[in-house]
């Protein structure tokens, strides 16, 4: 089942790319930001709302673990500010693979906290991951994002990094806390955050770069990624779940961004991107099957 869930996971955060890069497209990065988390707020608020209504404030109205999702907040939201600049100003053909890089980190933090192991099955998908990586930054050079030069490519990596660390934290929470409680808890916390942070920077500074426009695809951002935060919660919340695994499923999210990216965006380099693609889709298979045996 946890595979199930970690799949739906995949296929929403795909369409949430999608509407991340037509959102932020000569848009003002920050705002759509924002935008975004106050969406993801106005989605959980119906479990928060019901919860305090009944005496209940999340975490057994313990301090402790507030602090704990206070903390995970603030991990996202930088994994966030670098990932949106990175795709506004990334090919989705590129960004996207990059991002599909996470479960390597994972599997090493899976393996020296939780202890996870993989089998032999399981070991051939992350090694071709490996493989599908150094493809992706050979492609990255041939388009002028060279992994020395461009800050974009280092955005992008900054933010992957950050969001395996959000996903190995999330395996530590929710040993001890429900995966709504805690989705709709940080959700209110970043969207805080953010907007304070938002506020600030605007009264110290001019408003310079892009103009804000609103686009219908915002709110979409956010519903896909409510979705996908869901199903992923659950995956992780079930016995026998592995977060490596789970994670790498997740990056399966690059084949609907990068079909998008060709079809309707008209990216370059189509061929060597699909063989990279490939790859990393065969990898994901090899991932599943061993999960199985």
């Amino acid at each position: 089942m946890w595979i199930i869930l970690a799949l739906v996971s995949a296929l929403c955060l795909g369409f949430y790319d999608i509407f991340k890069k037509l959102s932020v497209r000569g848009n003002d990065v920050l705002t759509v930001l924002m935008l975004n988390t106050v969406f993801g707020a106005l989605f959980m608020s119906p479990f928060l709302l019901g919860g305090i209504v009944e005496g209940n404030y999340g975490f057994g109205n313990e301090v402790a673990g507030h602090l704990q999702i206070l903390l995970k907040s603030v991990i996202v939201l930088g994994s966030w500010l670098l990932g949106y600049f990175a795709i506004k100003h990334l090919p989705l053909t590129v960004q996207g693979p990059i991002n599909a890089s996470r479960p390597v980190l994972v599997l090493v933090g899976a393996q020296l906290i939780f202890g996870e192991r993989l089998n032999r099955v399981q070991w051939i998908g992350i090694m071709l991951g490996f493989t599908s990586l150094f493809l992706i930054s050979r492609i990255g050079c041939k388009e002028g994002f060279s992994i020395k030069h461009s800050k974009w490519i280092w955005m992008s990596i900054g933010a992957t990094t950050l969001g395996a660390v959000s996903a190995l934290y999330d395996k530590y929470l929710l040993r001890s806390y429900e995966p709504l409680e805690v989705q709709a808890w940080y959700s209110l916390y970043q969207c805080m955050i953010m907007v304070t942070v938002i506020s600030i920077l605007r009264s110290r500074s001019a408003k310079g770069g892009d103009k804000f426009q609103w686009r219908w695809t915002i709110p979409c951002i956010a519903l896909f990624l409510t979705v996908a935060d869901i199903a992923y919660f659950y995956s992780l919340s079930l016995d026998g779940s592995m977060v490596a695994i789970v994670s790498m499923i997740r990056r399966g999210s690059v084949i609907v961004s990068f079909v998008y990216g060709v079809i309707a965006l008209h990216e370059k380099n189509i061929k060597p991107k699909l063989v990279d693609l490939s790859i990393l889709l065969v990898s994901l298979g090899f991932l599943v099957v061993g999960s199985q045996m």
